[in-house]
């Protein structure tokens, strides 16, 4: 049996594990995927203390392992199938194996929200719904999209610029929703290009993206663009990672915790972009893995 055992590898669940150890716990994070969560895929980090000079994903998600595992987390790459939450031992059950803990800290975070429009599916790794980290430099050269206009969305945008011909960023609103660190550097970029007020409507082609069909949300007319080899990066927010918790309340499809992000199971946390909160960044997550794993050491 584990003292705590963390669900998602990402800053609020390797700051938990980090501070679980650090109290004389026995900790097991479980993580689906690779390190790091959502972002461990941006092409940069930006705005956290202490990061180095050029930081991205990669290396963040990278260091933040390394700092896990000297301290003596176990990670395992596992998915989790069902968790049990009452009562004093609570069980996780993943795709390899069962566990039982005394604590639980739920961590696994956001996934990025899809469209749902014609030919998403379809062309999905075929120039639709790429990632800028991963496939950014496929498209040197290239016409890009940015589907989005919030803080993630330019910061990718202002990644991709670097390397592509042009970048059109498609925002729905009058304006972007970045922050003005952000706004400013897109003014000064000459290859990005702003399509507000507009929504991608369709996307079209065989194995590649071919088309694209833009709604106007001034008037609803449908502009087509052929594009032949565009590449279309979807940034237009995300879900929580909540389907498996059933025992629990949500609001909004997010978990609801007290000060020390206790759900109102005893016993069981959630920190980090799958909680309710006003503020989703690495910095907000890395508090509370670290304010739950202080609470489950000592409660």
């Amino acid at each position: 049996m584990y003292d705590i055992i963390v669900v998602g590898a990402g800053p609020a669940g390797i700051s938990a594990g980090i501070y679980g150890v650090s109290r004389g716990k026995k900790v097991l994070i479980l993580e689906k995927g690779e390190v790091g969560g959502l972002i461990g895929k941006v092409s940069t980090v930006t705005h956290y203390a202490g990061i180095i000079p050029g930081e991205t994903g990669v290396s963040f998600a990278a260091r933040m392992r390394e700092q896990a595992e000297s301290a003596g987390v176990e990670i395992r790459q596992e998915t989790v199938e069902q968790v049990q939450m009452q009562g004093d031992v609570k069980t996780v059950v993943t795709d390899q194996g069962q566990y039982t803990c005394k604590k639980l800290i739920l961590a696994n975070g956001t996934t990025g929200r899809k469209l749902g429009i014609p030919g998403e599916m379809e062309l999905a790794g075929k120039g639709m719904g790429m990632n800028a980290a991963k496939h950014g430099a496929n498209y040197a050269g290239k016409h890009v999209y940015v589907v989005g206009g919030a803080d993630g969305a330019v910061k990718e945008a202002l990644y991709l610029a670097s390397l592509a011909e042009k970048v059109t960023i498609i925002h729905f609103e009058p304006q972007l929703g970045c922050i003005a660190e952000f706004r400013d550097k897109v003014k000064k970029t000459r290859n990005i290009q702003l399509m507000l007020n507009t929504r991608l409507h369709a996307v079209r082609g065989e194995n590649q993206v071919e088309q694209l069909d833009l709604r106007s949300e001034v008037d609803g007319s449908i502009t087509t663009v052929d594009d032949p080899g565009c590449g279309i990066f979807v940034y237009a927010g995300t879900v929580p990672n909540t389907q498996l918790y059933t025992e629990l309340e949500l609001q909004d499809g997010y978990i609801p915790v007290n000060d020390w992000m206790e759900t109102r199971i005893p016993g069981v946390y959630a920190v980090g972009d799958i909680r309710v909160k006003q503020v989703r960044q690495v910095a907000t997550a890395v508090a509370d893995g670290a304010t739950a794993a202080v609470h489950a050491c000592i409660g």
